[in-house]
């Protein structure tokens, strides 16, 4: 009987307390009133049908709501968050349907927050500059970014890609620091004359009760030719140091040859130290450029007077310029400054652009002042681009390769910073930001 009545729904259970409920009076009272047989079992029967079509009645409203809970239960589980229920009663039934339909607002907003979260937290993913690999328990490529594919020597995306047959294609040297598993540093060699440092981070977590390992390589290349950078500052320095020693006396000497030659009457003398001291001047005028990136000082700060300065600039180059506010004033060094504007603005004419497009455009946000050096000239390429900041590249045939690195030292040395971008309309634009004072 029991097992009977557990196997009912809720519904017919209580359908079932109103018969029962109903039926056992009408019994009790044919009993004691003695009625004939037939009249009392039309009496239970009556009762029976009416109790049946009014518990009917009283458990519709159960019912539906009942079954809108489940159909919502059932797209919770499918992760359908966008259905609300529509039984709105005003019952206890009612109060769960309200209750679900504000959980699933809230739960689709959340959705929507952890989705565009991800979205972001992707897209820093895809730009970092270290190489990300993640691989799950069976050696499958979970995640990649972009410069993973490149580490790889890979087109294509290498999610789904069995880790030995990523490796197969790769480097010996990258292959070992993977295997080993540990991290650390390693080189991988380009060339027989190049090679790359690469620093191999790696890590352990579960991830939908799965293990996973995690490979970060972060390329430090960059980093140990800054110190290659700093070594070559010092022998710059101690050669500038010898040569100046050397040009010193030189001069000297080659002023009291002249005038001791001036009263022997031999023109070839003549031609002879006005060689010698127009190489002593190109070789000082050589070393003073190198010894200012070498040993720059530091910067002697004074109130800028933009107007002074860039019409300075302009009796020498021609461009355009603006400046958004003359009330904001930027505390420079005035020397450094004009230096690190005449390195742009020759760029910009050696660019190829025509003068009427080189601009430069200075604005004050809050207490940092922003120089714009604009042209319109043909750009950089990404590979020049990537190393225009460093030391000694260059891609002219004459060029020294201390133009943009030597802005980018005199913008460190004002606690700023320099950034390079190619325009849309094509040209250059490079953007010196410095605090004010």
């Amino acid at each position: 009987m029991f097992n009977f009545i557990s196997g009912l729904s809720l519904t017919q259970k209580i359908m079932a307390i109103c018969v029962l409920c109903s039926v056992l009076p009408v019994v009790s009272i044919t009993i004691i009133s003695q009625h004939p047989l037939y009249y009392s079992v039309l009496l239970v029967i009556a009762a029976m049908l009416i109790s049946i079509l009014l518990a009917r009645a009283l458990t519709k409203p159960i019912k539906l709501g009942l079954k809108s809970l489940e159909t919502g239960l059932l797209n919770f589980k499918d992760g359908e968050l966008s259905s609300l229920l529509a039984y709105k009663n005003n019952d206890e039934l009612g109060k769960l349907c309200l209750l679900y339909n504000q959980t699933a607002k809230q739960l689709r907003q959340e959705k929507q927050w952890i989705y565009q979260r991800e979205l972001m937290l992707d897209k820093v993913l895809q730009s970092s500059p270290q190489a990300l690999l993640l691989v799950n328990d069976n050696k499958i490529v979970v995640f990649s970014n972009l410069v993973s594919r490149t580490l790889f020597n890979s087109k294509t995306q290498l999610e789904g890609t069995q880790l030995h047959e990523l490796l197969s294609d790769a480097p010996i040297q990258l292959t070992n620091a993977i295997e080993q598993g540990v991290d650390g540093l390693f080189n991988i060699e380009i060339d027989s004359h190049d090679s790359q440092t690469w620093h191999l981070s790696t890590g352990e977590f579960l991830l939908n009760n799965q293990k996973h390992h995690l490979y970060i390589f972060k390329q430090l290349t960059r980093e140990l030719s800054r110190q290659e950078v700093a070594v070559w500052k010092k022998v710059i320095r101690i050669i500038s140091h010898e040569l100046n020693n050397s040009l010193g006396p030189m001069s000297s000497m080659l002023h009291s040859a002249q005038l001791l030659a001036s009263r022997v009457d031999e023109p070839r003398l003549a031609r002879v130290f006005s060689t010698i001291d127009e190489r002593i001047s190109h070789l000082t005028e050589f070393v003073q450029g190198y010894g200012k990136f070498a040993k720059l000082p530091t910067p002697q700060k004074s109130a800028i007077n933009w107007q002074n300065t860039l019409n300075d600039l302009n009796r020498q180059w021609q461009f355009s310029y603006t400046v958004s506010s003359t009330q904001s004033i930027l505390h420079a060094d005035q020397a450094q400054l004009e230096q690190l504007l005449i390195n742009l603005l020759k760029n910009a004419h050696e660019s190829g652009s025509n003068p009427s497009k080189i601009n430069i455009d200075v604005t004050f946000f809050s207490n940092t002042c922003i120089v714009d050096v604009s042209d319109g000239g043909k750009g950089m390429s990404e590979q020049v681009m990537a190393n225009a900041l460093v030391p000694f590249y260059s891609t002219k045939s004459t060029g020294s390769g201390l133009g943009l690195a030597l802005c980018r030292e005199i913008a460190e040395a004002h606690k700023g910073q320099i950034s390079l971008h190619n325009k849309l309309s094509g040209g250059l634009n490079v953007q010196v930001t410095l605090p004010c004072r």
